[in-house]
């Protein structure tokens, strides 16, 4: 063989060498996508009035098999796929918080006696062909099973964006979680334009923010000629004056995770999609999508960008005060209660970025702390909203909930824990997290930021008070809604979120304990 074919061939094998995999330690992204991929067969092949009970326990056991699997990898730290992959004790405890949610998400989702996704997952029966029969099924909303199928692609994507230590695929899963996200925000257009506006403006901001993601991937991998958060972190330590590419592709980059996070200017999808989409559709994406979205800006913060932390500081500083503060003010003008909680987590991605700048092992705990805590919470409050209805469906006007805790005590008793953790109050989940984000600014010189948080938390504090007062102070009047008998499956979930509320609350040192043994991110 002549030299230079022997050449060709020895580039050729070193081209199409297989990168080396620690399958296992990504076990329960794969378990998950392959649950996806046999979810959509089933909705090809399986006949229509079976495809709901094959759904579900194909959903329930992929996401208890996947959590089985990320219990067993705990203490893991390691870097796979040739450096794309990161499964490090942050990873592992953000794998775990998305696989709980994501499946109390789905028992909402389940939910059969109220047909809830929003009454809304149902056509108007006069619009349906087909006999009685058909219609009444068609009806009660079983027709709508394809929500399966996008919830486990959404998960997988969350589960990959959290644990990407390359920006390539940190895009990848960035589009693999939100593609499904836009049609699930849309699922409700037979019976509510606001759906299909919710799903439309989603889809095109989500786009701007996918756009300025990979144009600021572009910019730093011009800088460095590696899009792996190693590689850069490594070539801005080796290089000084890196000038205003460097600067750019940070200002990029930051856009697009920081609309993901609902984040001042950022946020404008944020009270749209959660009033027009579903409102289990709502509550799954409300709490998955906050902990996917910040795992992935604290990596990229963390690992990548270090060493330039006063070069990002000062912009999430203004990020965060403008977030705490717009949300909350907002906030207070709303008279639709899910777009007054739409705001209310624009103000709590504000109070969660007060932990991320703080740019400090403590602050890093604190902050997923906090997610973990938010998530639960806001599991639960949307669980509430899916009960309480009047004749029309859905009641989501302020109006319609004067007297719930005459009408139903137990319903509203739960409902009121959970805004007052969300405003922060003792004993509840939301006060350890608040008290941990604050505590790690001081430590960190961002006193001010945390003056700042304080005056939010206090203007918050009114909205989330006005709900419980109007429940408990006004009489009922006959515009005020009904709350519906649940099935187990919501019971489940909003018993699950209560416990947790409380638990994180009183008892909140066993997670602390987690996270502290978790450390901080790979390299």
């Amino acid at each position: 063989m002549s030299p230079l074919l022997a050449s060709v061939g020895a580039e050729t094998e070193t081209a199409f060498t297989m990168p080396s995999i620690n399958y296992y330690a990504i076990a329960p992204i794969l378990i998950l996508f392959g649950a996806a991929v046999v979810s959509v067969l089933v909705e090809a092949f399986v006949p229509q009035r079976g495809r709901r009970p094959v759904q579900l326990v194909i959903v329930v056991g992929s996401i208890v098999a996947a959590l089985a699997v990320t219990i067993d990898l705990r203490g893991t730290r390691l870097v796979t796929g040739e450096g794309a992959i990161a499964v490090d004790g942050p990873t592992l405890l953000m794998w775990g918080a998305l696989l709980v949610i994501g499946l109390l998400g789905a028992l909402l989702m389940a939910e059969r006696s109220i047909d809830p996704l929003g009454d809304a997952f149902a056509p108007r029966a006069s619009a349906l062909p087909g006999s009685e029969d058909e219609q009444e099924f068609t009806r009660r909303g079983f027709l709508q099973t394809e929500v399966w199928p996008f919830l486990l692609f959404a998960l997988t994507g969350m589960l990959v964006f959290v644990a990407s230590n390359d920006l390539l695929v940190m895009f990848v899963a960035l589009e693999v979680m939100s593609l499904p996200l836009y049609l699930l925000a849309g699922m409700a257009r037979r019976r509510r334009l606001l759906s299909q506006e919710a799903a439309l403006k989603y889809f095109l901001l989500g786009a701007f923010s996918s756009a300025f993601f990979l144009y600021g991937a572009a910019m730093l991998y011009g800088f460095s000629g590696s899009v792996s958060l190693v590689a850069i972190s490594d070539t801005l330590s080796a290089k000084t004056g890196e000038g205003s590419l460097v600067a750019i592709g940070i200002a990029l980059l930051m856009v697009g995770l920081l609309f993901k996070v609902a984040a001042v200017p950022f946020h404008q999808w944020t009270p749209d999609v959660y009033q027009g989409a579903p409102t289990p559709v709502t509550g799954f994406m409300a709490a998955t999508v906050k902990i996917a979205a910040f795992g992935a800006l604290l990596r990229v913060l963390y690992v990548s960008l270090g060493g330039l932390r006063w070069d990002w500081e000062p912009m999430l500083w203004i990020i965060a005060a403008l977030t705490m503060l717009v949300g909350s003010v907002v906030a207070i003008t709303q008279t639709d209660i899910k777009r007054m909680l739409a705001y209310s987590s624009i103000a709590q991605a504000g109070f969660i970025l007060v932990g991320v700048v703080a740019a400090s092992p403590q602050g890093l705990a604190s902050a997923l702390f906090y997610l973990v805590a938010y998530a639960f919470t806001t599991i639960g409050t949307f669980a509430v909203i899916t009960m309480v209805r009047d004749a029309s469906g859905e009641a989501t006007h302020l109006s319609k909930w004067a007297g719930l805790g005459k009408k139903s005590p137990v319903v509203a008793a739960v409902f009121s824990l959970f805004m007052l953790s969300l405003a922060g109050i003792p004993l509840t989940s939301g006060f350890v997290g608040k008290f941990g984000v604050f505590a790690a600014a001081i430590d960190s010189g961002n006193t001010w930021l945390v003056i700042v948080g304080v005056v939010a938390s206090v203007i918050a504090a009114f909205f989330y008070v006005r709900v419980i007062v109007l429940m408990y102070f006004s009489d009922p009047t006959p515009d005020t809604a009904s709350v519906v008998i649940p099935s187990a499956f919501t019971t489940i979930a909003l018993t699950a979120s209560a416990v947790m509320t409380i638990a994180l609350g009183v008892f909140p040192q066993w997670l602390l304990d987690i996270i502290t043994q978790a450390g901080v991110f790979i390299r």
